[in-house]
């Protein structure tokens, strides 16, 4: 099937760097989406920064941003190719969990669809209670649901004391 008479699916990416420069490293990231085969409809987010959540906690603060697409990829391939997108920006997957990035890039949303595989998790397991990807994807869609959790704008809500700023529109 062509990808003209495929279906498209909106899906949400999160970028994030704190190595190099960020926000270059986020706008390059952007760039590649872009240019991700068969996609369509690019819109991203401002870039933010935000302090780092997780079990390494002493690194630079991140950046990050939100890109909606259009993509007739399934979700499993779509992951495939942000991975390799990621490798390509110097990205090492096994230097640990929170540990400091060159790029990163998540599959936050895939439609509405729930994925739990071994290689996928989707909606992104904590997408649901981090400012920095609530924030970026609220502002694309204020009305955006996350399935099994509600809308993000109430879930960001909830994410108090979470230092998250806006860089640029």
């Amino acid at each position: 099937m062509s990808a003209d008479a495929a279906s498209f699916v909106t899906v949400y990416i999160g970028l994030g760097a704190n190595l190099g420069n960020p926000s270059e490293q986020v706008r390059l990231g952007m760039t590649a989406l872009a240019a991700l085969a068969p996609t369509r409809g690019l819109r991203c987010s401002a870039l933010y920064r935000s302090a780092p959540v997780g079990p390494v906690r002493d690194q630079p603060d991140f950046v990050n941003a939100v890109c909606a697409l259009q993509t007739s990829l399934t979700a499993e391939a779509l992951m495939r190719a942000l991975i390799e997108i990621e490798r390509r920006h110097g990205r090492v997957r096994d230097a640990g969990k929170g540990g400091p990035r060159s790029l990163d890039l998540d599959l936050l949303l895939y439609g509405q669809e729930v994925i739990r595989s071994p290689q996928l998790t989707v909606p992104h397991p904590r997408l649901h209670e981090r400012a920095f990807v609530l924030a970026p994807l609220t502002e694309l869609d204020p009305e955006l649901t996350i399935p099994g959790r509600g809308r993000a704008a109430d879930l960001l809500a909830a994410c108090v004391g979470q230092r998250v700023e806006k860089l640029e529109s």
